[in-house]
């Protein structure tokens, strides 16, 4: 089972599965930390000290000193529903969107809905009056920004594309995303508010990130191409030689004898090969 989660999340190509695995592996890395400290000592030093490092701080002069924070919060979750809420509503839609797109694209809306979230949460509690008491402690983490840039991302793209719910049924792309566009607003004011504020900057990211594209703008292509992994150049000159070398006619004549007693069947791939590269040089 391990082997086969390896290859998904590492070798499949999916940055899908790259990137959930990434959360998932962050979430048990702490969990663990704050299981063992928490039975070894009865409190969370450790913990709470790598969430405060990791966590989006909305106090400007906290995230100058955590310029990275933009980036870690988006791979953290705090408690188990937070995180499979999440995933689940990043594969579905996820997969929908790398399956028309790409993965390259997956991960460059991932990453600009996240940081556009980030930007919302911090513009938006220390513009707002309502929260100008918790804005020097005010913290948010979670994927959802990134993850409602992927919804919104997707619907925008394929706004009439219509998935099933149990006791619901049918419902289009367009239909959904709004309704957690909706939600988000009428939440603004709640408990939650930073995170409903960076899931409007994610949601508002997927949208133009999608019209963008329509016009022939890739605003990740520099993220895509950061993070494309580099063609094997000697494997390719390799393989060129070979494909554009003439056979010689000793061996097709062999391959030709063993076609006519063993059959078709009966050639190697390599034979095969060199047969095909014989009939398109005489073609050309």
């Amino acid at each position: 089972m391990w082997e086969e989660i390896r290859y998904k999340v590492l070798h499949s190509g999916s940055k899908l599965n790259l990137l959930i695995g990434i959360n998932v592996a962050v979430f048990l890395a702490l969990g663990i930390i704050g299981v063992i400290e928490a039975l070894s000592t009865s409190r969370n030093v450790l913990g709470d000290t790598i969430y405060h490092y990791l966590a989006l701080p909305s106090n400007i002069p906290t995230l100058l000193t955590h310029f990275w924070t933009p980036i870690t919060y988006m791979f953290m979750h705090d408690g188990i529903w937070h995180i499979v809420m999440n995933m689940i509503w990043f594969y579905w839609m996820g997969s929908i969107f790398e399956e028309y797109l790409g993965a390259q694209k997956l991960l460059a809306l991932y990453l600009l809905g996240g940081l556009a979230g980030a930007f919302f949460f911090v513009l938006g509690y220390n513009v707002f009056p309502l929260f100008a008491s918790v804005r020097v402690a005010g913290t948010v983490v979670g994927a959802s920004a990134a993850i409602m840039a992927i919804i919104v991302g997707t619907a925008t793209l394929l706004p009439d594309y219509t998935i099933f719910f149990m006791f619901i049924g049918p419902v289009r792309l367009k239909w959904l995303a709004a309704i957690f566009v909706v939600i988000d607003l009428l939440s603004l004011a709640s408990s939650n508010a930073g995170g409903e504020l960076s899931h409007l900057g994610g949601a508002l990211m997927g949208f133009i990130y999608i019209k963008q594209l329509q016009k022939g703008n890739d605003m990740g292509a520099s993220i895509g191409k950061l993070f494309k992994p580099k063609p094997n150049l000697t494997v390719a000159s390799k393989n060129l030689k070979n494909t554009t070398t003439k056979p010689r006619q000793d061996e097709i004549d062999r391959i030709l004898d063993k076609i006519s007693n063993s059959g078709y069947d009966s050639l190697s791939k390599q034979e095969k090969e060199t047969l095909f590269r014989a009939s398109a040089d005489d073609k050309s």
